[in-house]
């Protein structure tokens, strides 16, 4: 079944993939990597004006990542704002997805988040680096084939 975003999507010629309506009936659609950066652009226009959450994860051991962008639609008047999830899918040898930041700046901390747990890289984020992690850590702790190590060490323990 085609949302309302994904026929206006297709009535405009722009690629995507509908992915259906989750539990709380909100569209979930697939964009394709070098199309992000124009079709998050085009949603603002159309007045997705506001980045709820972002998010990534990784969908199984050896497998592709994803990166989660939740829109709302926030118009004066509108007691339910509509709402949609895109998804874009990357491999994980070589993950890279243009950033959002320059579209909806709440993206700044939560692309940095995913680049720090899953090793994301947002091409144009103008800060992209660890923000959760050490500098030093070596690996993406929240992917399925990470090895934690087996040692930890308890800094100013006193």
């Amino acid at each position: 079944m085609q949302g309302r975003l994904s026929a206006w999507l297709v009535k405009h010629g722009l690629v995507h993939r509908s992915l259906g309506f989750d539990y709380q009936g909100i569209e979930t659609l697939q964009i394709k990597t070098e199309d992000w950066h124009s079709i998050a652009v085009i949603l603002y226009l159309y007045g997705y004006n506001y980045l709820r959450s972002q998010c990534a994860y990784d969908v199984a051991p050896g497998g592709l990542l994803a990166s989660v962008y939740h829109l709302t639609r926030i118009e004066y008047g509108i007691d339910q704002p509509e709402e949609v999830c895109i998804k874009v899918f990357v491999p994980r040898k070589n993950p890279r997805i243009p950033s959002s930041f320059w579209v909806w700046k709440s993206a700044d901390f939560q692309e940095r988040e995913s680049y720090d747990m899953l090793g994301i890289s947002y091409n144009n984020h103008p800060r992209l680096k660890r923000i959760l992690m050490p500098e030093s850590w070596i690996g993406w702790p929240l992917r399925k084939d990470y090895i934690a190590p087996n040692f930890y060490e308890i800094q100013d323990a006193h």
